[in-house]
């Protein structure tokens, strides 16, 4: 992980119910950037956590905020998975 970045999730919204959307986070990164509505969602395999995404005028959707490397999408989608999984304990 890069150790420069300190991620925290800043506000987490759980969603009650059976669809695989399961909550909304914000996350704060080094208490500099907020991201507003990272997805947490039930796959067939796991939890894992969707970028924001806006619809393009094609109707396809596109992620307005995208992590230029792996091990930064990684870092961040460890701390919101854990913040969710301790939040619905």
């Amino acid at each position: 992980m890069i150790d420069a970045l300190e991620v925290k999730v800043y506000k987490l919204y759980a969603i009650e119910g059976d669809k695989p959307l399961k909550a909304f986070a914000d996350v704060a990164i080094n208490d500099a950037v907020l991201i507003k509505g990272i997805k947490v969602i039930e796959g067939r395999e796991g939890l894992f956590m969707s970028m924001p995404q806006d619809q393009g005028k094609d109707k396809k959707w596109y992620e307005s905020v995208r992590c230029l490397s792996n091990e930064v999408r990684q870092q961040i989608a460890d701390v919101v998975l854990t913040a969710y999984k301790s939040s619905v304990r």
